[in-house]
């Protein structure tokens, strides 16, 4: 007689409970297992899953027999027993009974009462298929899931392991790697791209002439930081106050802002830079520029009144935070192309940016590109192979270290196709609903 036959004798008559339930084959019982004094234990039930909607199981429940079967105390086997059984199932299983209340059945008393507990909705910014992770405790119960979906978190119980659905599919839970968890699995990963050349940091390790400096000295932080999931929240269409547009120089956000201010101005705007320059004779104040004494805007710099800021030639120029604001308040959405560094500052309810990065085509592309406006007549500035090759070089740079703040990737590989791309994306913006980082409601 094996061990489990002896286990069922010594039960008491009472404890043992006979369920039946009726599945399709494939269907998932919504539950994962795990051992326990070698028996096949309940781990957890999905949240939305076939036990959960019943009722019938709960998390500590032994299961003894499925059909009149012994299940031994491989997890696995029996996950594919139950997934490929159709018809009727009877299940022999020993309840837990705990006195006090489980995390899955508080859980549930508590989805029944929703007025006790804050829906938690996250964006995802990495790609994840639970069939290729091995740490997962059952590939079946796995959420596969994309860069960029929106995912309802319902239940955090468990410190390595979350429960959540896809917000635009439905469906049942599935299990996901918490932010805890895949927070110490990428952290492994950055180290080694931190040493691996400028594609990975965020900071090239070779000195560079930089025009612009961001006034909070943020690019240190940013460049430790690892972005699992954002919590966000649904917000009904408007238009936002600033379209952010980020890039490496020469892949032309220049040319989208200075087309959609002349096409609709009293809808658009820009900020006009300040300098401690002095102006020429054909220039004049608030055009091109704003001018201000050097003292003057040192002592702004000084007091953070500047987005981002830079010395050229011996001069001082730079974007002043308050020159956004003012563009927001006349009702046009402010337009700005700027470091990525600055979106640190930009990234708040204030400002409530779409973010676009304008990424650099191939460079056979690039290169037809350039010929294309030298031939006619629209620039004279002669660009080498080599200049061609570090803007798709710092393109690529750009977007792993900023991947997360983007709302949208456009490769502008012909103007007016891109311009058209972020047209469209804009208008939508005034007639869906938007998912927005929850700090810009609470």
């Amino acid at each position: 007689m094996n061990n489990s036959s002896l286990n069922n004798q010594l039960l008491p008559v009472d404890a043992i409970r006979i369920l039946g339930i009726h599945k399709r084959a494939g269907e998932p019982l919504g539950v994962t297992f795990r051992v326990e004094n070698n028996d096949l234990v309940i781990a957890r039930i999905l949240h939305g899953g076939m036990i959960d909607r019943q009722g019938l199981l709960h998390v500590g429940d032994i299961i003894k027999e499925v059909n009149g079967h012994e299940v031994g105390n491989n997890p696995k086997e029996l996950q594919e027993l139950l997934k490929n059984i159709s018809g009727s199932v009877t299940l022999k299983i020993l309840p837990s009974y705990r006195d006090t209340i489980t995390p899955q059945q508080s859980y549930t008393s508590m989805e029944r009462h929703p007025t006790h507990i804050r829906q938690v909705f996250v964006k995802c910014h990495f790609d994840y298929n639970p069939f290729n992770d091995n740490l997962i405790p059952c590939k079946e119960a796995g959420l596969k899931f994309s860069k960029g979906e929106i995912l309802q978190i319902v239940n955090r119980e468990d410190p390595n392991w979350w429960q959540a659905s896809h917000v635009k599919e439905g469906g049942s839970a599935g299990l996901i790697p918490s932010q805890f968890l895949e927070e110490k699995r990428k952290a492994f990963v950055r180290r080694d791209w931190d040493n691996s050349g400028p594609f990975c940091g965020t900071i090239s390790n070779k000195k560079k002439k930089k025009m612009m400096y961001l006034t909070t000295r943020n690019a240190e932080f940013d460049r430790h930081e690892i972005q699992i999931y954002e919590e966000v929240a649904k917000m009904p269409p408007f238009q936002r106050k600033t379209l952010v547009l980020i890039g490496a120089q020469g892949v032309g956000r220049r040319s989208l802002k200075n087309r959609f201010i002349v096409l609709n101005p009293a809808r658009f705007g820009t900020t006009v830079p300040f300098t401690s320059r002095k102006p020429r004779e054909d220039e004049k104040d608030g055009q091109a520029y704003k001018f201000v004494s050097r003292s003057e805007m040192e002592a702004d710099i000084k007091a953070g009144k500047y987005l981002e800021h830079g010395e050229y030639e011996g001069n001082l120029y730079g974007t002043k935070i308050d020159s956004i604001l003012e563009v927001v308040q006349t009702g046009r959405t402010c337009i700005l192309d700027v470091n990525p560094q600055a979106l640190k500052v930009l990234r708040t309810s204030e400002f409530m940016p779409y973010v676009v990065f304008i990424a650099a085509p191939e460079l056979e592309t690039l290169r037809a590109m350039h010929k294309a406006v030298v031939d006619a007549g629209i620039t004279t500035k002669l660009l080498t192979d080599s200049d061609l090759k570090k803007t798709v070089d710092e393109s690529a740079r750009i977007q792993r270290a900023y991947n997360h703040y983007f709302d949208l990737i456009i490769v502008n590989d012909n103007l007016d196709k891109a311009f058209e791309k972020l047209q469209t994306a804009i208008e939508k913006l005034r007639m869906e609903p938007q998912w927005v980082p929850i700090s810009w409601v609470y």
